[in-house]
């Protein structure tokens, strides 16, 4: 570190202590002072901030526009460099109009200009200050500061300013980095001009380190794949620790046949610079090869990365990038396996895209015989769904045979209170829905044929006379055989296109967190996972049943079956 740099930090909390110990910056409210007319002036080439105006609710973002012509607009808080032709009366409107005049001046106009006092280093953790540009040809020292359109008075920070400086107790790394404005007042012939300056603040490291360059990419002796007859760039990304003084250099050679003796520069781009970290910066360097050829296979190529400290360099190699070309025999074998593979799916997935269409396109579609039920409604009955009926058993006629079936019967289930869930097992609520509200009619084994009869028979025959199949699936009715086979005929039916439509209502969990035993019938389990389905779940509220009976009656046949005689 130079001499200067170390009496300077040797000092410097000395000169700060008066500012910085049981100190408190002084307060400024606002931006400006809230007058109809301001009168700002800026030096050409300088950064410059359209200020914004303070009210009692903080302050106001607004696009100061120049008046008299069509000229350029500003919004308020927004940095850019002054131009002369910047210069004019511009006007706000905030509830009222406000104008504000801008001056700009020449460099050569002022009485003593310093390029330099535009811009200051602040050294991080110490320390700092920024001296306000042109405060020593000035007797005036009442500067306010503002970094960016907010006054330094107002930031969180341990501030104070002597003598127009701005002084930071603590540099807080890239926080306290940016443009800061300086401004100054002066009364000219009855006119308060407000002069604003500009200082670029850059947060250098406390120390600089004593570190040579790392290479972060390429790594050393790696070998990268190119093409032939292409073009290819060599990139080199450094990262070298902060100087005060730089000296980063970033070259590529390349190596005649390998031998690093023989090393010749290359063309190169411009270096490219960034700063991912305070401490760090880092280069990225490109050597463009226009058209790889043979011959650069053959060497190599270094990067040598260097500052006051000390190099570092990595070579690699270049390689040809094996390409797999398709031969005639490989674009034709493609299509083959492409459909054996759709095949293959086909086969496996046959009857699953069979019950989809047959579910969701053949029905309507009848084959000739006349239909004599809408829907064939399979449950099965359990002690609870008996209970809740009243007490009925399983050969018990499934109409209403008590004053209070009778009442049960006759209520409206879409008329239920919110929050009220209906009491009826669901194949109770759905034969009064569908018989007595919309008008289908149904078969029901136990009311619909005489008893002693074939079960299978029956079953078949109910169903081949039938528009639709509704099963309620339940883990009891998944072990039931009997239900299991209603089941299995309908899927058998619907693939042998009776025009059957089959929609599940699953009063339970899902198919595939029910263990079966015995386990059901392949077809059965193939036919849950993608026939047509409707979820129920008992002691729901009055919106959810009316949102169930919404999607039921979409899935209904369009047309129902005429009444005639069964006999």
């Amino acid at each position: 570190m130079k001499t200067g740099h170390v009496l300077f930090l040797s000092i410097f909390p000395i000169v700060l202590e008066g500012c910085c110990v049981g100190n408190h910056p002084e307060k400024h409210t606002g931006l400006q002072q809230d007058a109809a007319h301001q009168h700002y002036r800026a030096v050409e080439g300088e950064s410059f901030m359209m200020p914004c105006i303070t009210s009692v609710n903080g302050h106001i973002n607004v696009v100061w526009s120049r008046t008299g012509d069509e000229g350029p607009s500003f919004d308020c808080g927004k940095v850019f460099p002054a131009d002369a032709k910047h210069s004019g009366k511009y006007s706000c409107l905030t509830g009222r109009e406000l104008f504000l005049h801008l001056q700009v001046v020449e460099r050569t106009s002022l009485r003593c200009f310093q390029s330099e006092e535009s811009k200051v280093e602040l050294i991080n953790s110490a320390g700092g200050e920024i001296p306000c540009p042109g405060r020593n040809c000035s007797d005036n020292t009442d500067v306010r500061w503002y970094k960016g359109n907010v006054s330094v008075s107002e930031l969180s920070r341990d501030t104070c300013v002597k003598d127009g400086l701005l002084h930071l107790c603590e540099v807080k790394g890239k926080y306290d980095a940016g443009v800061y404005f300086c401004d100054r007042r002066t009364v000219e012939q009855g006119v308060t001009w407000t002069i604003r300056r500009a200082v670029e603040a850059k947060v250098i490291p406390h120390k600089t380190t004593s570190n040579h360059p790392r290479i972060m990419y390429p790594v050393d002796n790696m070998k990268e794949e190119v093409e032939l007859g292409l073009a290819h760039n060599l990139t080199c990304e450094v990262l070298f620790p902060y100087e005060n003084t730089f000296s980063a250099e970033v070259l590529w050679y390349r190596n005649v046949g390998g031998n690093k003796e023989s090393m010749t520069l290359l063309d190169m781009e411009r270096q490219q610079q960034r700063s991912p970290i305070m401490e760090e910066y880092e280069i990225i360097q490109r050597s463009i090869i226009k058209e790889v050829t043979q011959k650069h296979l053959e060497h190599t190529y270094t990067c040598v990365a260097s500052n006051t400290v000390g190099k570092h360099s990595v070579t690699i190699r270049l390689k040809r990038k094996i390409q797999v070309k398709w031969s005639l025999v490989g674009y034709s074998i493609a299509p083959l396996v492409l459909v054996a593979g759709l095949g293959i799916i086909l086969h496996v997935k046959w009857l699953e895209l069979q019950i989809i269409y047959r579910s969701h396109f053949q029905h309507g579609k009848h084959d000739g015989d006349e239909k004599k039920f809408d829907v064939f409604l399979s449950y099965v009955w359990s002690p609870t769904s008996a209970d809740l009926e009243g007490g009925r058993t399983l050969s018990s006629p499934s109409g209403p045979d008590t004053a209070e079936e009778a009442c049960l019967s006759s209520m409206d289930p879409l008329n239920t209170e919110e929050g009220e869930a209906p009491q009826r097992p669901l194949h109770v609520l759905l034969q009064q829905v569908l018989e007595e509200r919309w008008g289908y009619r149904l078969c029901l084994l136990e009311r619909d044929f005489l008893p002693g009869g074939a079960y299978t028979n029956d079953v078949v025959l109910a169903i081949q006379r039938s528009q639709m199949l509704i099963c309620l699936l339940s883990a009891d009715y998944l072990c039931s055989s009997n239900a299991v086979f209603v089941l299995e005929t309908g899927v058998q039916a619907l693939l042998q296109n009776s025009a059957v439509k089959i929609l599940l209502i699953w009063t339970g969990r899902d198919a595939a967190s029910l263990v079966q035993d015995p386990p059901l019938p392949s077809l059965v389990q193939r036919a849950l996972k993608v026939l047509p389905r409707l979820n129920w779940t008992s002691g729901k509220p009055a919106r959810a049943t009316e949102e169930f009976l919404r999607f039921l009656r979409k899935a209904m046949p369009d047309r129902r079956v005429k009444l005639v005689s069964l006999v």
